[in-house]
């Protein structure tokens, strides 16, 4: 992928530090993220976000990183990338590891917004959630 692109950068950077994590991860997450951001993941209801309405403010971001991001592995196969305007979509596949080892892959497009700034103020996932889960016995 081409790094010039402000919202693949940011892409780049959000899913770097989520695969990664270390030292002040979720710090370092929410620093890529506008005050007033939004994440949709999945968009609509899911057990993630029953109303549908996705997690905005910082708050809310940092309390989906609590119970999503914080208890798994994540690795990033980003197949193809298509930037345009501020915002980035990348589709591949997202393979989240649960500490009991167990591996979910989750097939998707993945698109990020930025303003001015470069900081994110939208990341929505599109995948489905139903069929994940019916695939792992959920």
């Amino acid at each position: 992928m081409r790094m010039e692109h402000p919202a693949r950068l940011a892409s780049q950077r959000s899913m770097e530090v989520v695969q990664k994590k270390g030292e002040n991860a979720k710090e370092r997450w929410l620093a890529l993220f506008a005050d007033d951001a939004v994440i949709e993941d999945p968009i609509g209801p899911s057990p993630f976000d029953p109303e549908g309405k996705g997690h905005r403010g910082k708050a809310a971001i940092a309390a989906f990183w609590d119970m999503t991001i914080a208890n798994v592995q994540l690795k990033f196969d980003i197949e193809r990338s298509y930037a345009c305007g501020n915002e980035v979509a990348n589709v591949g596949t997202i393979t989240s590891t649960l500490p009991d080892g167990k591996a979910i892959p989750v097939s998707g497009v993945f698109t990020y917004r930025v303003d001015a700034e470069g900081k994110v103020v939208a990341l929505r996932a599109y995948w489905e959630f139903d069929k994940v889960a019916s695939a792992f016995g959920g």
